[in-house]
């Protein structure tokens, strides 16, 4: 028998979003991992925000879209909220119940500054990382590190000469560069670059992050503005957060890394450097590897995990949408690569999980 096309809507409903989601769903664990340290940010929250007044939007819902946004490849929090407002899923992951009106999206651009005042990608990045060390996936000896770049919300044509340029550039004995005389008008701190020859110079900044060699897990993460020594100056800046000094660890790199200096100051750090060298005339600047870090048997193995970190990249670059920013600033830029590492931890935690003891 056929039945009715009937468009009546019902009055009420009985089965609430908890009921529709599918308890094998990946986004039930990951939420469980959120919400886990969400919890443990709950006093800093509050240091946050007054203790009277019109209470705003929960900071946890809002980290909890940007993430969605993140996870699902959403390319604006215009268009989240709109698929919000209709999206089961998504209203479940973020603690809104089915006859809940979805807050405006401004509300994101009011409260961003006070969530990166306060530090909470930083805390929430640390948060995760925290159950992922309780869970044994870290590795405490062996990491990668590499960089990336980001290209910035700006275009070539909005750099423009600046009103008061430096008397002394940052080049080579006070020599003036580009980024000493030109700044750009849409986003003044980024900087024009190429990661090669052959490359196109675009307005860009570096993102950096140090993965450890056992699952691929991010540890640490940093964004700069582009240059050449960037990414051996943010690799030391990263190293406290991995290392005490006391201990020996190894760090994988690719050749862009294997400067003098750059490795006279990780052995200082008890770190030993499993650098990609270059191969053929031999340039002053370049620091080579002594013959036991050549010769130590964990060499072969990191050159190997070097393209975990690749990984990592590819996917918040496409996946997170960083390929080009949306957003104007270093600090801004940080803070969401930092979130868009996060998400990629949760992601790779909640896989975790489901392998086999």
């Amino acid at each position: 028998m056929r039945g009715n096309d009937e468009q009546q809507g019902a009055v009420f409903s009985y089965v609430s979003a908890e009921q529709r989601i599918a308890s094998d769903h990946p986004l039930r664990q990951i939420r469980a991992t959120t919400d886990a340290a969400l919890r443990e940010l709950s006093s800093e929250f509050d240091a946050l925000y007054a203790a009277g007044g019109r209470p705003s939007i929960a900071p946890e819902r809002l980290l909890r879209a940007l993430l969605l946004q993140i996870l699902y490849s959403r390319r604006s929090e215009r268009l989240l909220m709109e698929e919000m407002n209709y999206n089961l899923l998504f209203r479940w992951f973020v603690g809104l119940e089915m006859d809940d009106e979805v807050w405006d999206v401004t509300v994101f651009t009011k409260n961003r500054e006070r969530l990166i005042a306060g530090e909470v990608a930083q805390k929430f990045f640390a948060a995760v990382l925290k159950q992922a060390r309780s869970a044994a996936w870290l590795s405490d000896e062996h990491f990668t590190v590499d960089g990336t770049l980001i290209e910035a919300w700006a275009n070539r044509r909005s750099f423009v000469e600046k009103k008061d340029p430096p008397q002394r550039g940052t080049g080579a004995r006070g020599r003036k560069l580009l980024r000493d005389t030109h700044e750009s008008k849409t986003d003044p701190e980024a900087r024009l670059f190429r990661r090669s020859q052959a490359a196109e110079s675009r307005p860009s900044y570096l993102g950096h992050v140090i993965t450890e060699n056992r699952n691929g897990l991010v540890v640490a993460v940093c964004v700069t503005q582009s240059s050449t020594k960037a990414e051996r100056e943010a690799a030391l800046a990263m190293l406290p957060q991995i290392s005490d000094g006391r201990r020996r660890i190894t760090l994988g790199a690719d050749k862009g890394y294997q400067e003098r200096e750059f490795l006279h100051r990780l052995r200082r750090w008890q770190v030993v450097p499993h650098v990609a060298e270059y191969s053929g005339k031999p340039r002053p600047w370049l620091g080579g590897l002594r013959a036991e870090e050549r010769n130590d048997p964990g060499f072969p193995q990191s050159q190997k995990k070097r393209k975990r970190v690749e990984q990592v990249f590819g996917w918040i670059k496409h996946v997170a949408g960083m390929r080009q920013t949306k957003f104007r600033g270093r600090r801004r830029v940080e803070w969401m690569f930092r979130l868009a590492a996060a998400a990629l931890n949760l992601r790779r935690m909640q896989r975790l999980l489901l392998q086999p003891v």
